[in-house]
């Protein structure tokens, strides 16, 4: 990838000296890194590294810290405590250099929709140096790769939300970055416009090396990922491939709705030996044999249950695993953003 400074007398971009480049320079170092609001702690003391080329996930519920870590990789927010570097460029002590390698797509429409397609590509690659045939080639490139051609001159206020979205990810790419920065990229679009621009992020990835970073709380998007950081109430908690989360949990999960869950988990431990957890007025017991435990389950206490279900763990099961709550309410006591 090419790091664009200053411009030269034709106002074409010069190429900026990349020694960041080497490949045992990851392409994210997060170290230690804390966030204050006030007195509210958004992050605490959190660490990884994303090497380059990879598809890492910030997977966390809303109010896990997310956001604020991607700001702060973004460069729009100085950390409390700690250091972040991007491309082996410091986000603080060296920002501008941080800008250059980073492609950001927020989670806000960033669009002007009284605009064209060409036209808000076109003042986004300006911002960065780009004129004349090198702004020309680049457009026309991402245009094709996200069959965006025939939009050019149409406003953005009339395309629907999954071809906005490749818009916003063209812009992001138009200056060639080295790392693309994705806030809950999906945010507002239906399930299978959802699964179209993972697509595209794979594809990207696959044919770019490109390093790309996303931030969500969706489920089938942290899946797609090379890796996941799980972040709750600012803390990373695990940090894994999906499937080594998954694999954790140690055999099916088990969930089992009551009136009396506190009773039934007393004789369900006495009468069966095995150990279960109340998370938001459920049972789950994590099992190798989950489908003969639920009908044994059935078969000894079935006037007491009201359902009983059991699957392989999903990345929802190994939050509620490594946290002891269900992912959607874990940001009761509102630590982080």
């Amino acid at each position: 990838m090419r790091g664009l400074g200053s411009v030269d007398s034709e106002g074409q971009p010069r190429e900026v000296a990349r020694h960041d480049n080497e490949p045992s320079t990851p392409a994210i170092a997060v170290r230690a890194v804390g966030h204050r609001y006030g007195p509210r702690e958004a992050l605490r003391d959190v660490s990884f590294s994303v090497t380059r080329g990879e598809l890492f996930g910030l997977l966390g519920p809303n109010g896990g810290g997310k956001s604020t870590l991607f700001r702060i990789l973004a460069t729009l927010l100085r950390p409390t405590t700690g250091r972040a570097m991007v491309c082996g460029h410091d986000v603080v002590g060296d920002a501008a250099a941080v800008r250059r390698r980073v492609g950001v797509v927020f989670q806000q429409p960033g669009l002007d929709p009284w605009l064209t397609v060409e036209e808000n590509l076109r003042h986004h690659g300006r911002l960065y140096g780009l004129r004349g045939e090198t702004l020309r080639t680049r457009m026309a490139a991402l245009l094709e790769r996200f069959g965006l051609t025939d939009r050019l001159r149409e406003r953005v206020s009339r395309l629907s939300g999954g071809l906005a979205r490749r818009v916003e990810l063209a812009k992001g790419l138009l200056p060639q970055p080295d790392v693309l920065l994705l806030d809950e990229p999906s945010a507002g679009l239906d399930p299978g416009v959802r699964r179209e621009l993972l697509g595209y992020l794979c594809q990207l990835r696959k044919a770019e090396g490109v390093t790309v970073v996303l931030t969500t709380h969706h489920m089938d998007e942290a899946e797609r990922c090379d890796r996941v950081a799980v972040l709750d109430r600012g803390v990373v908690v695990a940090l894994d491939a999906p499937e080594t989360l998954k694999a954790a949990v140690g055999g099916d999960v088990v969930v089992i709705r009551t009136d009396a869950p506190a009773e039934l988990q007393q004789r369900i431990g006495e009468r069966f030996g095995c150990s279960s957890v109340l998370v938001d007025g459920t049972l789950r017991i994590e099992h190798p044999r989950g489908p003969e435990l639920a009908r044994d389950l059935m078969t000894a206490f079935g006037e007491r249950i009201s359902s009983v279900t059991f699957g392989r763990p999903t990345l929802e099961d190994a939050f509620v695993h490594m946290t002891g709550r269900q992912f959607a309410d874990s940001m009761d006591g509102g630590a982080a953003r």
